[in-house]
């Protein structure tokens, strides 16, 4: 698919089917984060999988929505590792794990899989479910999934404000 149709076809995807996720592409979608760009490349991010039953249920139990997908990635940054901004000390690593959210949920697309990216959970109670992510800021949980049947976008979705209302030419 040429990227412009990509970018303009995918969605946040609200009811997953059961079919699980192959590894390969699940690989493939990992790599893109890999490959993310970040601040002055010191790729902070830190990408956990979940997905076994009991992950799942625990990562559920942190999230203000639920769609029940066969994967969530936790897309955190290492706060410690991220680039801070010499001028005023702005941590560039939420917007490192952001940019690797991105490409990872145009990567899952691109081989029919849907995402949403779920900003709606409580970071302190989910650091309590997995005490790996620990010291990390989560940024986003990426559920991960195959559409299930008669899956479409939000009565929203193709809702865009005018580029002249977003774009200023100076």
């Amino acid at each position: 698919m040429d990227f412009a149709k990509l970018s303009a076809e995918r969605y946040s995807l609200r009811k997953y089917s059961d079919r699980p996720v192959e590894a390969e592409k699940l690989a493939l979608i990992l790599e893109s984060g890999r490959n993310a760009p970040t601040a002055h490349n010191n790729q902070p991010q830190r990408i956990f999988v979940l997905q076994s039953p009991e992950a799942l249920e625990k990562a559920d139990a942190c999230m203000g929505s639920h769609f029940h997908p066969p994967v969530i990635l936790a897309v955190a940054y290492d706060p410690a590792v991220s680039w801070h901004r010499e001028h005023d000390g702005k941590d560039h690593g939420e917007i490192d794990a952001a940019i690797v959210a991105t490409q990872m949920m145009l990567q899952a697309a691109d081989l029919g899989l849907g995402t949403t990216y779920v900003g709606m959970f409580d970071p302190e109670k989910l650091k309590e479910a997995f005490p790996e992510m620990a010291g990390l800021g989560i940024t986003a949980l990426l559920t991960l999934g195959y559409p299930a049947e008669g899956a479409h976008p939000a009565r929203l979705h193709s809702d865009r404000k005018p580029l002249e209302e977003l774009v200023k030419y100076l």
